[in-house]
């Protein structure tokens, strides 16, 4: 799932009281409010901009619901706020549980438990081509490996990214495997994928290519790309624990 940049979600406290409802209404912040006709602290319409993000969020979240008595708290439903980190945009949630218990969580992205998904060109959300961040490792044969490894060469020489670095090394084994090897290299990596499978014989494809940012992008952004037996699939880090 994509969150804008800055702070999403609502946490849902339940029916209060009128006089509480009011309190909660006349908090102050820049992040967050309380929305009585929803029952809940939601984010504001405006992107705020005055201090740092997480704390300033993580602050007026306490604050309303140290307005709520704690004879109400069993009735709070609760709900989670998914926020940027200022500088160095690491997704951060902020979940409250029913009964108002609150947990904060770093998201630390794992392919490991991610599901897998048949790879379709143009069809998913990736990293703007432009300042996309390439690691990792392609193995493939081919009718003729010496001019595969020269095209695919080719489409990270002449690529004109944002950010012209990195290492791209193509190299033909003794037994014909072409092996593509990719170190924070920039490049589209739907065009690299597309050339790969274009010189690769059937069902020869094996590897993965692990796809971030060389620009200021969150981590639910990051794809992999996995070839296996010559099928392409493409995965999303998993975030969280699934039991957290």
């Amino acid at each position: 799932m994509f969150y804008d940049p800055g702070c999403h979600g609502r946490v849902d406290l339940g029916r209060l009281p009128p006089d509480v409802a009011r309190r909660l209404t006349a908090v102050p912040g820049e992040w967050l409010e309380f929305d009585p006709s929803a029952g809940a602290i939601v984010v504001r319409h405006v992107q705020p901009s005055a201090g740092p993000s997480l704390p300033t969020i993580a602050q007026e979240l306490v604050r309303m619901i140290e307005e709520i008595p704690g004879a109400l708290h069993v009735q709070i439903t609760g709900g989670d706020l998914f926020v940027h980190t200022d500088s160095t945009m690491h997704l951060v949630r902020l979940r409250v549980e029913p009964g108002g218990t609150l947990h904060i969580r770093w998201a630390h992205p794992d392919y490991a438990k991610a599901a897998r998904r048949p790879y379709e060109r143009g069809r998913h959300e990736l990293v703007d081509a432009k300042v996309q961040r390439l690691n990792g490792t392609v193995l493939l044969k081919a009718a003729d490996p010496k001019q595969a490894a020269a095209a695919v060469q080719a489409v990270a020489d002449t690529y004109e990214g944002l950010y012209p670095e990195g290492e791209c090394r193509v190299t033909q084994r003794k037994d014909g495997t072409v092996e593509v090897s990719l170190k924070d290299v920039n490049l589209d990596a739907e065009l690299l994928v597309a050339k790969l499978s274009e010189v690769a014989m059937a069902r020869t494809l094996g590897g993965r290519i692990d796809v971030s940012s060389f620009a200021s992008e969150a981590p639910e952004h990051d794809v992999r790309f996995a070839f296996e037996d010559g099928r392409i699939w493409i995965q999303r880090p998993v975030l969280w624990d699934a039991d957290n």
